[in-house]
């Protein structure tokens, strides 16, 4: 029996896709909102990753503890998570307990009450996420560049807002950005596992339907300047932590496989530039790869090491060498095909997983209206060339549009400033 992808649109919008594997025993859902922390403004930085975490403390038939339990109960996994552009719930669970499953993710994200003392209740818990946050400095550095990258772009927000912010939410303010954001057009409910579509649509579609439009919401705000910056904070810690950001592409952009591509091979795995140069050679980190972070309609392509305080300055200046020589010259034709084979490993080792699955589905829904065969992404992957690259990495890495974000115990400022201006 072979896999088949199935799409049904219910009449207010809602698109509900399926994927049937019919050699697995487990089920992926996810119920995808459109939404995310690029969409609110500064006063509600923070609500959509609050909301996230409020739909799982009640609704009208069942408390939190009856919600974690029945998911205990049937062996199942839940989650959910926020990003700047969506928001997903999802579980996983054993064939059997199907309808379970559904039952239980549709009664959260329909009937959640949002009651004032749950509020209240987990109101310390997101603030002690945050502070968990700004302990981790290999995480919180990234936050720094985002802010300082981003600059006066939602973009650059914390998704998970500010303490002052998440103080202040209340229950009107959660009830009314989940009505005006949740809308059908911007919901996508995905499933993938050993399931059959028209069952799923009935356990879904007359639920699902009850969802209203609402009004028209405001576009996300394009970012289409970029400055070069230098953000040094000082904090008491072992490790100076560096991140440089640069301009990257959208997820749908013509050139994003060029772009996965180039990162592989300048930090994206053990035998990468960066790690072979500054880790294998000159000793200098235990940490530091390369990145990407691409959104609808823009992006970031960086770099990032931790070291001692005193190696911060040449580890800056080797950061940049590396990035800028994708730029000066070709890479080689065995870095292309290594980056090649690497990428479509991860690709097709992931497709193993139903989660990633049920991912996939609803991310091609997203952003391209369409599924995506992981055949057509291996087979763009194999066209691209060095010339891609080259010309790519010469778009993008212009000084101008860099940014440099250093977290710890600066030893020597003038040096750190200095280091950055080499290129």
């Amino acid at each position: 029996m072979a896999v088949s992808i199935n799409k049904t649109v219910l009449s207010n919008g809602i698109r509900i896709l399926t994927k049937k594997i019919p050699h697995v025993r487990s089920v992926s859902m996810g119920v995808w909102v459109n939404v995310g922390a690029r969409d609110e403004t500064p006063s509600e930085n923070g609500l959509s990753h609050f909301i996230e975490h409020m739909i799982f403390k009640g609704t009208e038939k069942r408390t939190s503890y009856q919600i974690a339990k029945e998911f205990d109960a049937i062996g199942g996994h839940f989650n959910a998570f926020t990003s700047m552009e969506l928001t997903c719930y999802h579980a996983r669970v054993m064939d059997t307990h199907l309808e379970t499953m559904v039952e239980i993710l549709s009664d959260i994200f329909l009937n959640s009450v949002f009651e004032s003392q749950e509020i209240e209740r987990e109101r310390p818990v997101i603030l002690q996420e945050l502070s968990m946050v700004e302990d981790s400095p290999e995480e919180y550095i990234h936050t720094l560049l985002r802010h300082n990258f981003w600059k006066g772009n939602p973009l650059g927000r914390s998704i998970l807002g500010s303490r002052e912010n998440i103080t202040n939410f209340d229950n009107r303010k959660i009830k009314e950005f989940f009505h005006r954001y949740y809308q059908p057009d911007r919901i996508v409910i995905s499933v993938a596992g050993n399931v059959d579509h028209d069952k799923i649509v009935e356990l879904i579609g007359s639920a699902f339907q009850s969802v209203s439009p609402g009004d028209s919401l405001p576009d996300r705000i394009t970012p289409d300047k970029f400055k070069r910056k230098i953000s040094l904070t000082k904090k008491d810690l072992e490790q100076v932590h560096i991140c440089i950001g640069t301009r990257g592409i959208g997820i749908t952009d013509p050139d994003r496989f060029a772009f996965s591509l180039m990162n592989t091979v300048l930090g994206g795995n053990m035998s990468s530039r960066l790690f072979q140069e500054i880790r294998e050679r000159r000793g200098l980190a235990y940490s530091v790869y390369s990145f990407t972070s691409s959104h609808v309609d823009t992006g970031m392509f960086g770099a990032s090491v931790s070291v001692a305080p005193e190696k911060a300055p040449l580890s800056i200046e080797l950061l940049l060498k590396e990035m800028f020589k994708l730029k000066k010259n070709k890479i080689d034709d065995s870095e292309l095909i290594d980056a090649k084979e690497y990428s479509k490993g991860n690709i097709l080792l992931s497709s193993e997983s139903t989660d990633n699955h049920m991912v996939r589905l609803a991310q091609n829904e997203i952003h391209f209206d369409r599924y995506v065969p992981l055949e057509e992404v291996v087979e763009n992957i194999e066209k691209v060339t060095k010339e891609d690259i080259f010309n790519l990495a010469g778009k993008l890495l212009q000084p101008d549009n860099m940014t440099l974000t250093v977290l710890g115990p600066i030893a020597d400022k003038k040096a750190v400033e200095e280091a950055f201006e080499v290129y």
